[in-house]
């Protein structure tokens, strides 16, 4: 019988999809599928047609060969598993003699453009484990001092969808739309917009992860929620999408899983600020997890991977065109992170902090940004102007469906919000000196979450989930000698506590000219 987990390798590294294979062999996608979970097996001609297209061997797909290299000659060769269990040869890649990462590395070297082909080649035979780190890092450092055009970002991206599983949304009932955030400290946007979109008739079915670095991610928040399941099925999913218009899960490790591999390389070895490759490594996990109108908060600043307006622009546009090659619809809303963002920083106290906005205690650059992505999201999900869209946003959140919907969906999941806890210490930062507050540092603020216990440095880390901060005055503000500006709960205390959370807070004599959050919308 057909070994489906070769034939889904060969696919992979071969850069095709169950459809396109389907097409070469003149069958659906379906009976692809079947193959690969070897719940249906492939007529004698067929395998004839995949060993030709694969230049494999038919036992090799039946399981009774492996592919080795040849220590004497060099080779690639098939042998029986008798000769296998008898040797110390070990697996190898496949077609491994027909492209040479050497080659591409040397044409990337010379800014000589790359085919599809190459590009998938690499990414797809890295993912398995037969190209190393050191060729794989040459690569990657080449594309951060060289860039890459955006054809070549597009193929960088199909090769690392095509190295998982995508999501199928097709089964949705209602048009689905997904909203990515860039980063940032205080970002409990996902919290408040999914409710907001849903109760107006659109779907979101989303999956999130976990952070790495100084705060929590959204799959962090909602494990503060006690009793909220993270992990649902497919057909979970699915059907509580259609049942309510929302759900928000665990992302798994299925989709896009070249993007966590190369990822982890690129931070280890200093290419993590290269646009094309952020680029690709955002897009491939939207489309892999099925969006087709995706709304993305591009937050600039400090507090930011984005530093600079201008590098955040052209990363929005190499967005945008890896959704048009894709056939999605993408917005970018650029906007301020020079300041956390509401009122709040952690998890719990963020989750606390959504609820409150939903009761109308809302923080305004918080709710100026809720009203401007929630407003994009509806438009580009229902083909409306802006306009009306945010007409609609602003209604639902005055008249309450847009609360009742966060409730109903906490609920629909598991989640007691009532049993939301915070740490069992806290203490109360007072103001030294008299005048407005000019600056909120993001990164002084996220580094005590994190030193905390509120991040993680490995993404096996537990981390304390009941761990916040508050900010009870915000940017220009008038505050008086011994006025409260921050609260800090915790579980453990950290040296210099008071110290360095005094220093997150500037005060001066004159105000600032206020900034707007947004600062621009690229379509």
């Amino acid at each position: 019988m057909l070994v489906g987990s070769r034939l889904k390798e060969l696919r992979r590294v071969f850069g095709l999809t169950q459809q396109e294979l389907g097409n070469i062999l003149n069958v659906t996608k379906a009976t692809i599928c079947c193959y690969e979970k070897e719940t249906r097996t492939p007529t004698l001609e067929n395998l004839i047609d995949l060993s030709d297209y694969f230049e494999v061997t038919i036992d090799y797909l039946l399981g009774r060969d492996y592919l080795v290299r040849d220590k004497r000659t060099g080779k690639n060769i098939f042998i029986s598993k008798e000769q296998y269990d008898s040797s110390n040869l070990t697996p190898t890649a496949l077609k491994g003699e027909s492209m040479k990462i050497e080659n591409t590395i040397e044409k990337l070297k010379n800014k000589v453009l790359l085919t599809k082909e190459e590009i998938n080649y690499i990414v797809s035979n890295y993912t398995i484990g037969n190209i190393d780190d050191e060729k794989m890092s040459k690569f990657l450092l080449l594309i951060k001092e060289n860039g890459l055009s955006y054809e070549e970002t597009f193929y960088l991206t199909e090769a690392m969808i095509n190295t998982g599983d995508i999501l199928d949304l097709n089964n949705i009932t209602k048009p689905v739309v997904d909203k990515h955030s860039t980063g940032g400290v205080g970002d409990k946007l996902t919290l408040i917009l999914s409710p907001i979109i849903a109760s107006l008739g659109l779907c979101v079915a989303k999956m999130s992860g976990r952070s790495l670095g100084f705060t929590g991610g959204t799959i962090d928040k909602l494990e503060s929620i006690p009793g909220y399941k993270v992990n649902l099925t497919n057909q979970e999913f699915i059907n509580q999408v259609n049942n309510i218009g929302l759900s928000i899960i665990s992302q798994t490790g299925s989709l896009a899983p070249a993007d966590k591999k190369i990822y982890a390389l690129r931070d280890e070895i200093g290419a993590v600020e290269s646009i094309p490759l952020i680029a690709s490594s955002i897009m491939s996990k939207k489309i892999a997890s099925g969006a087709s109108n995706i709304v993305i908060d591009l937050k600039v600043g400090k507090g930011a991977f984005m530093e600079n307006i201008k590098d955040a622009k052209m990363l929005a546009e190499y967005m945008i065109n890896i959704g048009k090659y894709f056939n999605r619809k993408v917005i970018c809303v650029l906007s301020d992170m020079n300041t956390p963002l509401g009122n709040t920083v952690g998890n719990s106290i963020e989750v606390k902090e959504a609820e409150n906005f939903f009761l109308g205690r809302r923080d305004k650059r918080l709710n100026d940004l809720v009203i401007k992505l929630a407003s994009n999201m509806v438009s580009i999900g229902k083909n409306i102007s802006e306009q009306l869209a945010e007409l609609e946003v602003i209604k639902a959140l005055e008249d309450g469906s847009a609360k009742n919907k966060f409730y109903e969906w906490i609920d629909a999941q598991g989640g007691n919000i009532k049993g939301v806890k915070l740490a069992k210490n806290k203490l109360t930062i007072k103001a030294k000196k008299s005048g407005y507050i000019t600056a909120i540092d993001p990164i002084k603020t996220s580094k005590i979450l994190s030193d905390l216990g509120a991040g993680r440095k490995n993404k096996n880390d537990n981390i304390d989930l009941t761990v916040g901060l508050a900010f009870i005055h915000t940017l220009n503000e008038k505050v008086n000698i011994g006025d409260s500006l921050i609260n800090i709960f915790y579980n453990e205390s950290i040296e210099n506590l008071e110290e360095r959370v005094s220093e997150i807070i500037t005060i001066e004599n004159n105000e600032i000219l206020e900034q707007d959050i947004i600062i621009e919308v690229i379509k």
